[in-house]
C-alpha cells in the first residue's frame, strides 16, 4: 500500500474518488514469486507435472510482458487516444501513443509464448498469438467498475477448468486468480484499481491458458469470438449492456 500511495498512481475513478491506480501489478509479482519458489523445491528433489510448470514458466513470460505494457499505460495517460481506432490514426499521423505501443508490443509478447505450441505451422502461431492479445485487451476493456473484470476473469477461469477437467497446464492460470482473489476484496471497496497492469496479464493469462488447454478446433473458435468482442466494443459500451440487462447488472 505505501507503494501505490505515491502521487504518480492517483488516479480518479468513474465516481470521482481519488484512488491508486496499477495495483494489478502485484498479480505478475505473485506468479513469479510462485514460480520462482516451485523451481527451488525442483532443486530439492521434488518432481512436480512437468506440464504444469511449464504453463506457469510461460505465464509468467505472459504477465510481465503484458504488466510492463500496462503499468506504461496507466502511467503516461494518452490524451485524446482511446480504442484500436483512436491508436491507430495517432499512428499514422505521426504521435506514438503508450496504447498504440501496447498494440504492437502486446501481439509480440502474445506470439513469443504460443510460439512452442505452433507446430511449425505460421497460421497456427498467428492464431493463438491473436487469442492472447486480444483476451488481453478485451479484460482491459471489462475494467470500468470496482471488481468486475476479477468477476470475469474467475467466471472464465472456472469454466476452463470445468471444460478440460483441471488440466494441469492450467497452474499458470490458477497462480493468478489465486492473486487476483487476493486483490478482488480491496477492488470491490474502492480502495484501489487494478489498472491497466492488472486488466491486461489477467487477460493474457486465461488466453495463454486456453491456448495451452484447448483442442485447436477449441481455440479457433475462440480467438474468433474475442475478436468479434473487440470489434463490437467499439461501437458498443459494455457498461451500458451490463446496466440494460438485470442479471448481469445483479453480478456486476
Amino acid at each position: 500500500q505505501p507503494v501505490f500511495s505515491r502521487p504518480m498512481f492517483s488516479r480518479t475513478n468513474y465516481r470521482g474518488v481519488r484512488l491508486p491506480t496499477a495495483v494489478g501489478l502485484v498479480i505478475p509479482m505473485a506468479t513469479v514469486a510462485c514460480s520462482a519458489a516451485l523451481s527451488m523445491l525442483t532443486t530439492l528433489g521434488w518432481r512436480p507435472d512437468r506440464a504444469g510448470l511449464d504453463a506457469l514458466s510461460l505465464t509468467v513470460t505472459a504477465v510481465l510482458g503484458f504488466g510492463i505494457l500496462g503499468l506504461l499505460d496507466d502511467v503516461a495517460v494518452d490524451e485524446g487516444a482511446s480504442g484500436y481506432r483512436g491508436h491507430v490514426t495517432a499512428l499514422l499521423r505521426g504521435r506514438l501513443t503508450a496504447g498504440s505501443l501496447k498494440m504492437v508490443a502486446g501481439p509480440a509478447v502474445a506470439l513469443i509464448v504460443v510460439a512452442p505450441f505452433a507446430d511449425d505451422s505460421a497460421v497456427r502461431m498467428l492464431l493463438d498469438g491473436a487469442l492472447v492479445a486480444l483476451a488481453a485487451n478485451l479484460a482491459n476493456l471489462f475494467d470500468r467498475a470496482p471488481g468486475r473484470v476479477a468477476k470475469v476473469s474467475l467466471l472464465c477461469a472456472g469454466a476452463l477448468v470445468a471444460g478440460t477437467a483441471a488440466a494441469p497446464e492450467l497452474l499458470g492460470l490458477a497462480v493468478v486468480s489465486g492473486a487476483v482473489c487476493a486483490l478482488i476484496v480491496p477492488d470491490l471497496r474502492e480502495q484501489m484499481m487494478l489498472g491497466d497492469s492488472g486488466a491486461n496479464p489477467i487477460g493474457a493469462a486465461l488466453g495463454l491458458a486456453a491456448v495451452l488447454s484447448l483442442s485447436p478446433t477449441g481455440r479457433t473458435v475462440t480467438v474468433v469470438v474475442l475478436l468479434a468482442l473487440n470489434l463490437v466494443s467499439e461501437k458498443v459500451s459494455f457498461s451500458r449492456v451490463i446496466d440494460r440487462v438485470a442479471p448481469l447488472r445483479v453480478l456486476d
